[in-house]
Order: C-alpha cells, then sequence, then structure tokens
C-alpha cells in the first residue's frame, strides 16, 4: 500500500480512447461550415439525426453508409473521397476515376448486406445481361 494516497493501492493508468479521424474531421467541417449538430439534420431532411452525427463525432460510430457520407459531404462542404477514406472505404490517395466511368460494382455496393453468394449470382446474371448486347 502506498501511504502518499491514503493508503490506496496506485491507480491504473487510464487508457485513452483512440483518435477518430472520421469524427473530428467531421466536426471540423461542420464547425468551419458554421453548422449546429441539430441545423445539420435540418439541412438533410433529417436524413442524419443530430443524435447519430453527434455520435459519429464522437468515434461511437466510425463506420457510416456512403450515403451518409455523401449527404453530409454536401451539408457541410467536405470532400466526399476524404470521407470515404477516412471511413475506410477506399485507400488513402486512390487515384480518382475518370468521369463518367462508373464503379464496377455499383449495384452491390449499393446494397450493404449482400452474401458472397448473393454477390456472386449478380455478377453472374450481369455477365449474362452484358453477353447478350454483343
Amino acid at each position: 500500500m502506498n501511504e502518499q494516497n491514503g493508503g490506496q493501492a496506485p491507480a491504473e493508468p487510464v487508457e485513452q480512447a483512440p483518435t477518430n479521424a472520421l469524427g473530428s474531421y467531421i466536426r471540423k467541417a461542420r464547425q468551419d461550415a458554421g453548422m449546429t449538430l441539430r441545423e445539420v439534420e435540418e439541412a438533410t431532411n433529417k436524413e442524419v439525426s443530430n443524435g447519430y452525427l453527434s455520435q459519429l463525432e464522437g468515434g461511437k460510430i466510425s463506420k457510416p453508409s456512403p450515403h451518409v457520407l455523401y449527404t453530409l459531404s454536401t451539408v457541410i462542404r467536405a470532400d466526399y473521397q476524404t470521407l470515404m477514406e477516412r471511413a475506410g472505404y477506399i485507400l488513402p490517395g486512390a487515384a480518382p476515376r475518370a468521369a463518367g466511368v462508373k464503379h464496377g460494382r455499383a449495384a452491390t455496393f449499393a446494397i450493404d448486406n449482400l452474401s458472397a453468394e448473393e454477390e456472386s449470382e449478380l455478377l453472374e446474371y450481369l455477365t449474362f445481361l452484358r453477353s447478350k448486347k454483343k
């Protein structure tokens, strides 16, 4: 026992929460835009609630959907690619696609909960459709 702290065992060091690059980036962009959490909620027609945004900024939510990130990017004037990078959807520094070039898996990317088998079947069907056009 330690006499300096009244006979109590020394306190264990408190672990710091890891910094949330996405949340802090969104908070800064929102503040730079001069908007409150509620103003963002209203500007997104309640697609992004102030409570959800607060959890996102605080790090409790670390991977919002690309749709949410796009909505936020337009409202708070943040770079969409940067948001996608910080959320882990695309690699930092990845070359942007040429204008008019779509993501090769846009249909499956848009649906969050496809199983590997469902994705495979969709890709197989897409191959079939494309073969009919030739």
